[in-house]
């Protein structure tokens, strides 16, 4: 298991939009420039680029969720308390 990844994330405040955000990635929009348009956070400026991270750093949920990525791989709705994440991992 790796100990450190590096990810990205569109966090967005409802799990209506965060279906959307999928169904847009599923019809192949661009991660990161669906990062841009809908994240509520910092990251999305950056494409959702959260850069590299270890255990412990995130909160568990999102966590648990992207360590489960492999490379590439885009996760489905992840809910935590800062809202609804759709996580990619780049490496």
């Amino acid at each position: 298991m790796a100990d450190k990844i590096r990810c990205a994330h569109i966090l967005v405040k409802s799990e209506t939009t965060a279906k959307e955000v999928l169904d847009k990635l599923a019809k192949g929009d661009s991660f990161s420039k669906l990062a841009i348009e809908y994240s509520l956070d910092g990251s999305g400026k950056r494409g959702g680029d959260l850069g590299v991270f270890g255990h412990g750093v995130m909160v568990r949920e999102f966590e648990k969720a992207a360590f489960a990525l492999q490379k590439g791989q885009v996760s489905g709705i992840v809910k935590t308390q800062f809202g609804y994440h759709i996580i990619k991992r780049l490496e």
